[in-house]
């Protein structure tokens, strides 16, 4: 989805997008010259550009490409409001590199779930996939979910349900690409519920950290798949304001080698925001894992709406999420070692203001809530980017509350480096090589 500049850094190059699934990031190329069907062009780094995504069912996704000086920093986000009662929340989601590995957990096609797969391939060749599905009695198979192809340029939705052979509650999800790249995104919808995408996972490894637990979640249920090499029993902890604790009643979770696992921690914050680390009860005994939690947000009228937090990384030198609005943007800063300080940036708005950088303190093994800094003088939507400048290191998610029809409508994501930029090896003239 974005394609960096080599030894160049700069500020981030944000595109934002609104509209309905699948995802559909911006396509945003160098000034080089933009596709005729381009949606919107990004032509200054630093300052944001915002369109209206493709709209109906059946709207395709679509790739975004910088080069040059926007590529450092280039993020692309979408996000949905669905107000009718069937799908009915605020999606948000972040858009990833093209690859061959995507971990989902979480998924679920329960009840009134109507969770699916969504496949796009931005590349000019061909790309075959597998999705293979995990219960808690262990691999789900079905042919209809192996060698499923995606032609360039084209993308793919594809029905949990139909993939299953009868309701699972808890599923565990991994596209695997046999050839070519790829990008995959699950959304999940719980009926009147609640909907929202389920971000991919960082790769399965013995200890998870995901960050972004409101202090006002009103249910969240963990959902755990363990490595078919061996079972794993994993502590249950919580990062608040104070450090790591363990909650009471939900200490730890046994996973099944293979299978999912998934347990109820009903309103676990009790009023505080928090990160959630997995990690061995033992240290001799290190199973890889993978993670996701859903957390639900309920309003006095008892209407409410879900969000799906996955395992993340640190967020490194800098990472940067899109599509802020004013008074609607909170970020959750975890740091998961020691003490650390991180530079938070709002960029310019869409339409108009000043960027604004604020230093926020995180103590050790806690976790803070700090509402997003705004542009001076914001006119539109805006980026945030969160960088490292000591300690940690720092998980971080942003929660963006957008209350619609008397429902508290909001959509987490993790922040993810944003490539600012990259390591290149050392190279030297040798005038000997035209001679081999």
């Amino acid at each position: 989805m974005k394609k960096p500049s080599f030894g160049k850094k700069s500020a981030p190059a944000e595109a934002e997008e609104s509209g309905y699934p699948p995802p559909a990031p911006a396509a945003a190329p160098d000034k080089g010259g933009a596709p005729a069907d381009a949606r919107l062009t990004l032509a200054k780094p630093g300052t944001p550009v915002s369109a209206s995504a493709a709209n109906a069912d059946t709207a395709p996704g679509t790739g975004a490409l910088a080069t040059g000086a926007l590529a450092p920093g280039f993020t692309v986000s979408q996000t949905t409001t669905v107000t009718e009662q069937r799908g009915l929340g605020l999606s948000g989601v972040t858009c990833t590199p093209a690859g061959t590995s995507f971990w989902f957990a979480g998924a679920s096609t329960a009840g009134d779930r109507t969770d699916y797969v969504s496949l796009v391939n931005t590349e000019s060749s061909a790309a075959v996939v597998d999705i293979k599905l995990y219960g808690d009695k262990g691999p789900i198979d079905n042919d209809a979910a192996n060698g499923i192809t995606v032609a360039p340029g084209s993308s793919q939705s594809i029905l949990l349900p139909t993939l299953t052979k009868g309701p699972v509650t808890d599923l565990a999800v991994h596209v695997v690409a046999r050839s070519g790249r790829l990008g995959a995104f699950l959304h999940a919808a719980d009926g009147s519920k609640g909907a929202d995408w389920i971000p991919s996972s960082v790769e399965p490894a013995p200890t998870q950290v995901l960050p972004g637990l409101p202090a006002d979640t009103s249910a969240a249920r963990l959902v755990v798949w363990a490595s078919p090499d061996d079972d794993a029993d994993l502590k249950i902890q919580l990062s608040g304001k104070n450090g790591w604790f363990t909650p009471a009643g939900n200490e730890s979770i046994h996973v099944k080698a293979g299978m999912v696992a998934a347990v109820d921690l009903g309103k676990v914050t009790r009023d505080e925001v928090a990160g959630l680390r997995l990690s061995p009860s033992d240290d001799k005994h290190r199973t890889p894992v993978v993670a996701g939690v859903r957390i639900d947000r309920a309003g006095s009228n008892g209407k409410s709406d879900a969000a799906w937090l996955t395992g993340s990384a640190p967020v490194g030198a800098r990472a940067t999420v899109a599509d802020n609005r004013a008074g609607a943007s909170t970020l959750f800063l975890t740091s998961t070692g020691d003490a650390a300080t991180v530079h938070v940036t709002a960029s310019a708005g869409s339409n108009g203001g000043t960027p604004v950088t604020k230093d926020v303190q995180v103590p050790a093994g806690a976790t803070v809530a700090v509402p997003a800094p705004e542009p001076g003088g914001l006119n539109g939507s805006f980026a945030l980017t969160v960088e490292t400048a000591s300690g940690g290191p720092v998980v971080a998610a942003r929660m963006l509350a957008i209350p619609a029809k008397d429902v508290p409508m909001f959509t987490v994501q993790a922040l993810r480096d944003d490539r600012s930029t990259i390591k290149v090896p050392q190279a030297s003239q040798d005038p000997g090589v035209v001679q081999r």
